[in-house]
């Protein structure tokens, strides 16, 4: 039996090095910590001891996960989708418990399922995991698509289903004969204390939070907030009711008051440590023999459930007004399990019979690994069943070829949010077209209808790219922060015009390499240019001159930008532009009979004394970036960049006869 530190050293290494690979495959962290517990648990290598004390601990990270889903419990969001959440979301999870509930009280006397088994088994069946879906639709930036907002809101109202799911399914553990009365009990019990909590809670939270931040104290703070959130849950313990139901309920008192941000990203640390350990709970449940044995009834759990719940929310989505293809890819994000199915399954007791349980953990789990395969050929699949998909696409390239069939010259903004719009703006003030693609319907809409040219699309797609007039355009550029977007755009992009600058906008430096060596022209990252600002007005407020300030905020510029260093020097320059140390830019003519005539670029040596090569002009002709294999040609004008000592080395170089 190992001592309680080298357990908490081994999860600590397991967690660390399956998060790791688990991010490098691309799958959610909830996965890995699923596999450790199966690795780890009684039923495979033995490691981890499956103790009652071992799953109370693990039950606090479903604590703070409900608290998170009551701090992010928003009315004004709610009524802003109720169509969607009170419409789609009630249908899909009222119908999917029904109609396994109904199915299993049928067949319960022939395969031995009780009607509360059969309840339990509905309910989590009705659950599709949000941290999954959610993460795979920001990726696919499809978050704002039509699709997106429905799986959006059928997974809000899924989170908020679990709250009266939580004070049913324990009750459902009683003897049959004491069921009715036993749901009764625990409904009246929920009510009134949710009520006493709901009606003075909220004064009383948001006075008492005010008064402990008066103290600035943020070690009070979070102290405070843990005493809440298990204080509220032991509460709802102490009155028969889920320990989660508390922290919910903690979590809707706060999220209406100033300090809801705050307390996210104070409580965020707790929560994901503790419901990795819950995960990983979940995982030891899983005995790997019993699954092996029944494996046929595990894919059967798997494949059946999987397609049902497809059929299910296609159907439902197609009643509730969705195009086909929308409803096809609603049906398959959702389609999955969750990870309340797994929270509903811990609170269930023994309701279900084990050898079931294992099966019912195992199909989940398969399921929530195949989640992300099922999103990303989401797209395929109703292009493969819904022959209107086809006209609905070519109907959009044809938007965006008409938008852009007039330009010529001009920009192709990817994104059209805050940072799109605003560089669409400086654009029109200097009358240079542009063609915006965006993937948010309603700005699309309200935006063109506003006058500017922006038009539905993806400009992940090669199609759409090209029907922006990518073979006419001067640049394009990346308005959105999203690496993984950005490097197909860059691909598809050079792809077709190898020639054609682009601009990429990252947070930070993070991705930086990798966008330049996949092909963009430059990468402005937030940070830096927000730390610029910010150091430049500091300055300033503390007397350094406006000139010097400047001066500073213009070399850093020129160390990180590429096509802003350097710059050609003439003879009104500034006195502080006159140092022999700061880039400059110089223009060469290649006349007949000198030395670099007819040779190659890189077998001139530049590079080595400190000197880059920015274009070569031809015959009126501009060519940025040139190759070290280009050969020079007498006639041409050589771009160069350095210090001036280096450029006279240079030119040297280039006419020496």
């Amino acid at each position: 039996m190992p001592t309680a530190l080298e357990l908490t050293l081994f999860l600590l290494a397991a967690s660390v090095a399956g998060v790791v690979a688990f991010r490098l495959l691309d799958l959610p962290p909830m996965l890995a910590y699923l596999v450790i517990g199966i690795l780890a648990g009684p039923y495979a290598l033995g490691v981890v001891p499956d103790t009652g004390n071992t799953r109370y601990l693990a039950e606090f990270g479903v604590v703070f996960l409900m608290f998170s889903i009551g701090l992010e419990f928003s009315l004004p969001k709610l009524k802003s989708m109720r169509q969607i959440v009170f419409g789609l979301g009630f249908a899909q999870v009222l119908a999917t418990i029904v109609i396994i509930a109904a199915a299993g009280w049928i067949a319960g006397p022939y395969v031995g399922l009780t009607p509360a088994a059969s309840f339990l088994l509905g309910a989590t069946l009705a659950m599709s995991s949000t941290a999954i879906v959610v993460k795979l639709l920001v990726d696919r930036l499809e978050l704002e698509t039509e699709h997106g907002k429905r799986i959006v809101g059928v997974l809000l109202f899924q989170d908020l289903a679990v709250v009266p799911l939580l004070v049913v399914i324990p009750a459902l553990a009683t003897e049959p004969e004491r069921l009715g009365s036993a749901l009764l009990w625990a409904a009246a019990k929920a009510v009134v204390l949710l009520a006493l909590l709901l009606v003075g809670g909220q004064w009383l939270i948001r006075h008492w939070l005010h008064l402990v931040a008066r103290r600035k104290s943020h070690e009070l703070f979070t102290l405070n907030l843990l005493l809440i959130v298990l204080g509220l849950a032991w509460l709802t313990a102490r009155a028969g009711l889920s320990l989660a139901l508390g922290a919910f309920v903690a979590g809707m008192l706060i999220s209406e008051t100033e300090y809801r941000h705050q307390v996210a990203d104070d409580i965020k640390p707790f929560r994901d440590v503790l419901l990795g350990l819950f995960f990983i709970t979940i995982g030891m449940l899983l005995n790997v023999r019993i699954v092996a044995e029944n494996f046929g009834w595990v894919l059967l759990a798997l494949l059946a459930p999987t397609a049902f719940k497809c059929g299910l929310i296609v159907a439902l989505a197609r009643a509730f007004g969705a195009s086909a293809g929308t409803a096809i890819r609603t049906g398959l994000a959702l389609a999955t399990a969750g990870e309340f199915g797994f929270v509903l399954l811990a609170e269930s007791g023994s309701i279900l019979a084990p050898d079931l349980k294992q099966i019912v953990l195992a199909a989940m789990l398969l399921s929530m690994l195949a989640a992300p395969f099922l999103i990303q050929y989401s797209d395929r699949i109703a292009l493969r069943f819904v022959g209107s998909e086809w006209m609905l696409r070519a109907l959009q390239l044809t938007q965006v070829a008409t938008r852009s069939m007039a330009t010529e010259r001009h920009v192709i903004i990817c994104g059209f949010g805050r940072s799109g719009q605003h560089l669409a703006k400086m654009l029109e003030q200097e009358n240079i077209g542009y063609v915006a693609l965006d993937l948010d319907p309603d700005r699309v809409r309200e935006a063109a209808a506003a006058g500017d040219s922006v038009v539905y699309g993806d400009a992940g797609r090669r199609e759409t790219l090209i029907a922006a007039g990518l073979m006419r355009a001067a640049a394009l550029v990346v308005s959105y922060n999203n690496s993984t977007s950005a490097l197909k755009v860059i691909h598809f992009a050079h792809e077709a015009r190898p020639d054609l600058p682009i601009i990429v906008r990252t947070q930070d430096d993070a991705d930086l390499d990798r966008l330049l060596k996949a092909g963009a022209t430059e990468v402005v990252p937030e940070i830096f240019e927000g730390s610029l600002m910010l150091g430049s007005h500091a300055l300033v407020l503390l007397g350094v001159p406006l000139q010097r300030v400047v001066k500073r905020v213009r070399e850093a510029r020129d160390s990180r930008y590429r096509l802003l260093r350097g710059y050609f020097h003439g003879a009104d320059d500034p006195a502080e532009f006159e140092d022999e140390t700061h880039v400059r830019l110089h223009s060469v003519p290649i006349e007949a009979g000198a030395a670099a005539a007819g040779k190659a670029l890189g077998a001139l040596g530049l590079k080595t004394i400190g000197v880059d090569v920015t274009a070569v002009r031809r015959r009126g002709i501009r060519g940025a970036d040139p190759s070290d294999d280009m050969l020079l040609q007498a006639g041409d004008v050589v771009v160069l960049r350095g210090v001036p000592e280096a450029l006279e080395l240079a030119e040297g170089r280039l006419l020496e006869k």
